[in-house]
C-alpha cells in the first residue's frame, strides 16, 4: 500500500443545518418523530421553516461534521458532496475549506438548493431532523475523483447517501478503488429509520466485504437485525462485519471484531445540550485513533471524547480544539 495523501476521505450529503430549541408541542404540530431523520420537500421545508423561532444556522451534513472532527484533531482530511453555487453552498464551501479539509467537488450551476436539515433540539437534548436534500442528491458517480480516493487511507461514507440513486453509485464507485488501491472502507448506518429503509442491501455491504467498517448506535443496530436484544444483535454483527463500533450513549460503545468484543466507557459530561453530531464526531475520534494506529481501545476513548465535547452545545461540529483536549486527556495525537 502506498503512502496516503489523506488520512480519512469522507463522502456525503452537504446539508446546511438550522437548528431551533422547541418544546414537544413543535414535534407533535408537525408530525414529527423524535429522535430521527425524516426526508422533506421544499414545499415542508418552507412550512417548518416559517414556525420556527430564531435559529442558529451552520453547516452540516453527518459525513462532514465527522471529516471537520478529523481535520480538527489534526488529520489530514477531505471531503466530496455537492451543494449548489448559491449563497447557502458558498457559504458552506467557506466553512469546510476554513476547517481544513480538502473540498473539491464541483458545485452545481443549475438544479435544486443546496440542502438543508431543519433540527428541532427539546429540552432534553434531543434532536429531531427534517432534511431537505436538495443539491445532495445531484452527486453523481463522476465526482468521484479516482486518484483522491486512491490517496486516502480511509474511505468515510453515510449511510444517507443511500437515499438518491446517483449518490449509491458513486457510494459503490468509491469503495470499489479504495479497496482496489489497499485502502479501508467506513460506513455509518445513520439513523435507524435509514436502516428499516435499506436493511438488506447494509447488511450485503456489510458480508460482501463492500465494507471494512461499520459504526451504528444502539437503535441502528436493533433495527439491523430486527431484534430488541442488545446481545443477540452484536452477536450477529460480529459475524457479519470485520469490525464494528457500537455507540451505546452513556454507557459508552463497544468495539466488535474477531477478536472479541472491547467495551469502552462514555466520557463524563456536565449537561447535554444537544445530541445533533454525537455519532458524527465519536467516528472522527475512532477514525483518527485507526488513522494513527493507537489500537481500538485508545480509538474508542478518543470518540467518547470528541463525541462528549459537542453534545454540550448547539450544532454539530467542535467549537474547541480536539487535538488540545486529547492532549489534556493523554490521548495520543
Amino acid at each position: 500500500m502506498s503512502s496516503a495523501k489523506y488520512d480519512v476521505l469522507g463522502i456525503g450529503n452537504a446539508i446546511f443545518d438550522v437548528l431551533v430549541r422547541a418544546d414537544e408541542g413543535f414535534l407533535s404540530r408537525h408530525g414529527m418523530t423524535k429522535g430521527g431523520m425524516a426526508l422533506i420537500d421544499e414545499a415542508r421545508a418552507a412550512a417548518i421553516y416559517q414556525d420556527m423561532g430564531p435559529a442558529t444556522e451552520m453547516s452540516g451534513g453527518s459525513a462532514a461534521n465527522t471529516i471537520v472532527g478529523v481535520a480538527n484533531l489534526g488529520a489530514r482530511a477531505a471531503y466530496v458532496g455537492k451543494v449548489r453555487d448559491d449563497q447557502i453552498g458558498r457559504l458552506y464551501t467557506h466553512d469546510i475549506r476554513a476547517a481544513g479539509v480538502a473540498f473539491e467537488t464541483r458545485a452545481a450551476a443549475d438544479g435544486p438548493a443546496t440542502g438543508c436539515s431543519y433540527i428541532v433540539v427539546t429540552p432534553d437534548g434531543e434532536r429531531t431532523m427534517n432534511t431537505y436534500l436538495g443539491a445532495a442528491q445531484e452527486l453523481m458517480p463522476a465526482d468521484i475523483d479516482p486518484a483522491q480516493v486512491a490517496a486516502s487511507a480511509l474511505l468515510y461514507l453515510e449511510g444517507y447517501l443511500w437515499d438518491p440513486k446517483n449518490a449509491k453509485e458513486a457510494f459503490v464507485k468509491a469503495a470499489r478503488i479504495a479497496h482496489g488501491a489497499g485502502r479501508q472502507v467506513a460506513l455509518t448506518l445513520s439513523d435507524s429509520f435509514c436502516v428499516d429503509r435499506y436493511r438488506g442491501e447494509f447488511l450485503d455491504l456489510m458480508r460482501n466485504g463492500t465494507v471494512d467498517l461499520v459504526f451504528a448506535n444502539e437503535a441502528e443496530l436493533h433495527s439491523l437485525y430486527q431484534t430488541s436484544d442488545f446481545e443477540t444483535a452484536l452477536k450477529q454483527l460480529r459475524s457479519d462485519a470485520r469490525l464494528a463500533v457500537v455507540t451505546r450513549s452513556e454507557k459508552g460503545c463497544v468495539v466488535v471484531s474477531k477478536d472479541g468484543v472491547i467495551a469502552v466507557p462514555a466520557y463524563p459530561i456536565e449537561k447535554i445540550v444537544d445530541t445533533t453530531g454525537a455519532g458524527d464526531l465519536f467516528a472522527a475520534g475512532f477514525l483518527f485513533g485507526l488513522a494513527r494506529g493507537a489500537g481500538y481501545e485508545k480509538a474508542g476513548r478518543l470518540g467518547a471524547l470528541a463525541a462528549a465535547e459537542v453534545i454540550q452545545h448547539i450544532g454539530a461540529r467542535p467549537q474547541v480544539s480536539l487535538k488540545e483536549l486529547a492532549q489534556q486527556n493523554g490521548l495520543p495525537v
